[in-house]
């Protein structure tokens, strides 16, 4: 019978039956399909709650992403507008402005929420 997850011990339990149902060739719509979907939402709910993840930072955040798409610095710079404040935003002189916030989420399809972070 499946319940929620309330404690440290139970987590652990539930992480080695979602583990031990990934090793299985399991058809779709079984029992044991279901009950993996069901571990698995009760798992992540308790991991958000008690494992939560940090903010990642917003110079950061633009950094991954200019080497995820293969970017360069020199092309931030395209992107902002002025290679001076590409290096002012990386140094962290200057803040990011709205106009750029919008700039960098509409071009890298970085989330603004991760650019609005303080820093």
């Amino acid at each position: 019978m499946l319940r929620p997850i309330k404690n440290n011990q139970q987590y652990e339990e539930a992480l080695e039956r979602v583990y031990l149902l990934m090793q299985k060739d399991i058809q779709p719509e079984s029992k044991q399909s279901d009950e993996l979907e069901v571990l698995s939402i009760l798992v992540k709910e308790y991991e958000h709650e008690h494992y939560p993840l940090p903010k990642p930072n917003p110079l950061e955040a633009i950094k991954f992403r200019l080497e995820q798409v293969n970017m360069s610095e020199a092309d931030l710079a395209n992107i902002l507008g002025y290679r001076s404040r590409k290096s002012e935003i990386l140094s962290g002189k200057r803040k990011l402005s709205l106009a750029m916030i919008r700039r960098l989420n509409d071009v890298l399809n970085i989330p603004a929420e991760a650019l609005i972070q303080a820093y």
